[in-house]
């Protein structure tokens, strides 16, 4: 097990995640970082509480006063942060394995160059999420968002998750947003995250910020964590799906240029059939949860939460 020899902080964004955030806390609480601060973007009370009840009261907590979004909420706690070379910033409903930290602070030190690492995300089933990821090229997205619901293995949506870089540290396009580490002074140079994206994507334009200012982006499976996904998205399950779809089509209008800008109208029309069937399939799960079984979370697995 290596741990991390306090160069690193943490900042968790949390949004009323109660007993999942004093599990995150708790686990980062091991990894010896220099500093951690929590964003609250809900009920701090509810926040302070659980903490409190976890053996964890006076962890730093910053109340933003309502939900700002994931990004938004990230970007105050790193403003908050005053210690460390490098930055976490995790989701709150994610437990940090033993000794992950240190890993993803050497591959930054044994790669310069790059701005962003992220460790390998599981579920809590033991099974790897795609938390690497390339930057789709038109046609891959359109398969991906019009296939990747009703099936997962297309080969639009296998390309897109590009599972063949989950086994040894690489260079990817972008990782999820759930938890990775940065370098502080890159994050500072590119303005953090872009608070335009409420949430979902918003992972996506960081790191596609961050390349086209000349830096790189890093997988490192050495580290591991869990991701309990979606414990915030399903208290608004229908906007969340709105900002999924939302965030998708802001990133491609901002990224797509030359001839490919004149597919942005298709992808708004693709994006938006897809929606009304999220919104579809969520409201038959509702049904069939209300006459006693469990209704699947949907609105989209890309992003932080």
């Amino acid at each position: 097990m290596t741990r991390s020899d306090g160069r690193s902080a943490a900042v968790v964004v949390d949004y009323n995640g109660g007993e999942y955030l004093a599990e995150c806390v708790r686990s980062l609480g091991t990894e010896g970082v220099a500093q951690l601060v929590v964003v609250e973007n809900g009920d701090a009370a509810t926040a302070a509480a659980a903490l409190e009840r976890g053996g964890l009261a006076g962890t730093p907590l910053l109340a933003t006063g309502r939900n700002l979004g994931y990004g938004a909420g990230a970007n105050r706690g790193l403003a908050a942060v005053e210690l460390g070379e490098y930055a976490l910033v995790s989701n709150a409903d994610l437990v940090v394995h033993p000794g992950a930290l240190g890993p993803l602070e050497a591959a930054l030190d044994e790669h310069p160059e790059w701005a962003i690492v992220g460790p390998r995300i599981m579920t809590p089933e033991g099974e790897p999420y795609p938390s690497a990821r390339m930057f789709p090229a038109p046609w891959v997205a359109a398969g991906h968002a019009l296939l990747g619901a009703l099936f997962p293995r297309n080969r639009f949506t296998r390309r897109y998750r590009t599972p063949d870089l989950q086994d040894e540290p690489t260079e990817v396009d972008w990782v999820s947003g759930a938890c990775f580490l940065a370098r502080r002074s890159a994050l500072e140079a590119i303005g953090g995250f872009d608070e335009s994206y409420f949430m979902f994507a918003e992972d996506m334009d960081l790191c596609w910020r961050a390349r086209a200012a000349g830096w790189r982006v890093g997988f490192e499976p050495a580290a591991a964590v869990t991701h309990h996904h979606g414990i915030s998205r399903r208290q608004h399950p229908y906007r969340m799906a709105l900002e999924h779809h939302r965030g998708a089509l802001r990133f491609a209008s901002r990224t797509m240029s030359g001839p490919r800008r004149v597919l942005l109208p298709l992808a708004a029309v693709g994006l938006g059939a897809r929606l009304m069937a999220v919104w579809g399939a969520m409201a038959i799960d509702g049904a069939r949860a209300r006459r006693g079984g469990p209704a699947p979370i949907r609105g989209g697995d890309d992003g932080s939460s």
